[in-house]
């Protein structure tokens, strides 16, 4: 049915991509309606134009109803500031400092409502940018019109406003959807100057909607991906973790090689997947991720870092080894110097520090299911999460499936039957001194 409806209104000529015509779509000629709107959002618009004031669901809630799929959440654009929503929606507060915005609460839905921003080309003291271009301060507020040149990409700025069953579409983004490209409103080389960031929004929303990266928009990325060293750090990882968390993770961070923006982030990424040992580790762990994800599971990016780095650490850790140096204090040695490696590209935040090094420390402890060491590790506060980073292990070949196979039925059965369970220690004896007489 969505398909019908696009098809009715894309048999005008292509125009090309980032320049404005917009169009207003009325109901027959889209397939959305007002019960497709989540029930908080819909309040909030009707709020805000009760007051007075224009109010439309705009950006990837209404990309992906019109892709058939249900949003993840929804945003408002209006022409109301901040102030004037927050006095409006009983619920809400004022955040952010480079952009304000708003978020309206219904019970656990979180609303974000944005205040058409002005274009770019006004000069305001408001609107700042350094020395490549990139955006650091931006409270210019403006039309409608002006709103919709400032999205980085042409499925991004469409206007649905469902008291009306209106959808507005400035750049051809309704073609688009159907065409499965995903093209940059305005000039790529400029918007990406402006916000390094959309270079890798680019590559998660292309592998997350499965669409084709438009060739002008693909075409500066590489020359342009040392920009990404001026992001702030917090942000980037945003990004990343967004990809991470996408439900796509395993298209995205392809997406990311393919591109060349991995090595400021992920340095480590072509050594991880280029022996296949650790790429069958990674996207095993990956897939697992996404499939927990769209069964709305709990996700943890302690454990997903982890994952990630978890063949440099154990080459590092054999070639200390190698060097000498005993096993534990060895591996402790090889998660400092990847977590420091790592650190001066993309900065994983320290609070996943120890999370990711008991993850690892624990693992030499899976081997031994000898005597009492196997109930100590089922007692530790880490066993689950380095448990099933062991069965990843397993299941990538690089530990015996056997082993895995082994703590799966002895942390789940009877206490009992536990002891008949354990096995001989495959580690040799150490020799036990002589007592002095």
């Amino acid at each position: 049915m969505i398909t019908t409806f696009l098809k009715k209104i894309l048999r005008r000529p292509k125009a090309p991509a980032g320049s404005m015509q917009m169009r207003i779509l009325q109901a027959g000629q889209h397939p959305l309606s007002p019960d497709t709107i989540s029930r908080c959002a819909l309040k909030v618009t009707q709020a805000l134009q009760a007051g007075g004031f224009k109010a439309y669901i705009v950006g990837g809630a209404v990309r992906d109803l019109l892709l058939g799929r249900s949003p993840k959440d929804f945003d408002v654009a209006t022409d109301a500031t901040p102030e004037q929503v927050r006095r409006l929606i009983r619920r809400s507060r004022v955040i952010g400092r480079r952009f304000q915005i708003v978020h309206a609460m219904c019970q656990e839905e979180i609303v974000e409502v944005t205040t058409f921003r002005g274009s770019a080309d006004r000069e305001s003291e408001s609107q700042v940018t350094d020395e490549h271009g990139r955006l650091t301060r931006d409270n210019v507020f403006g039309s409608m019109e002006e709103d919709a040149a400032r999205r980085d990409f042409t499925v991004n700025a469409l206007y649905y406003d469902p008291s009306r069953n209106e959808l507005f579409d400035y750049f051809n983004g309704v073609r688009d959807i159907q065409a499965r490209k995903l093209a940059m409103i305005g000039p790529p080389a400029v918007r990406y100057r402006e916000d390094p960031v959309r270079m890798l929004r680019a590559v998660r929303f292309a592998a997350k909607l499965g669409f084709e990266l438009d060739s002008e928009a693909r075409q500066p990325i590489q020359e342009l991906a040392d920009l990404l060293l001026n992001v702030p750090e917090s942000r980037l990882f945003d990004e990343m973790l967004k990809m991470l968390l996408s439900g796509h993770s395993v298209a995205c961070l392809q997406q990311l090689r393919a591109e060349g923006l991995h090595h400021d982030l992920l340095p480590l990424l072509d050594w991880i997947l280029d022996q296949p040992q650790g790429e069958r580790f990674v996207t095993q762990a990956l897939q697992n991720t996404d499939q927990r994800i769209m069964e709305d599971k709990s996700v943890s990016p302690g454990f997903l870092f982890a994952c990630l780095l978890w063949h440099p650490v154990l080459d590092a850790w054999k070639r200390r080894q190698d060097a000498g140096e005993k096993p534990m204090p060895a591996l402790f040695e090889a998660m400092t110097d990847v977590l420091e490696t790592q650190r001066k590209k993309l900065a994983i935040p320290r609070r996943y520090d120890a999370i990711m090094k008991e993850i690892w420390g624990l693992q030499p402890r899976f081997v031994q299911r000898s005597g009492q060491r196997p109930y100590r590790l089922l007692e530790h506060p880490r066993f689950r999460a380095a448990y099933d980073f062991m069965f990843l292990r397993a299941q990538s070949g690089e530990l015996d499936l056997a082993i895995g196979t082994w703590w799966t039925d002895f942390q789940t059965a009877a206490p009992e039957d536990r002891e008949s369970m354990l096995v001989q220690d495959e580690q040799p004896k150490r020799t036990r001194r002589r007592r002095r007489r």
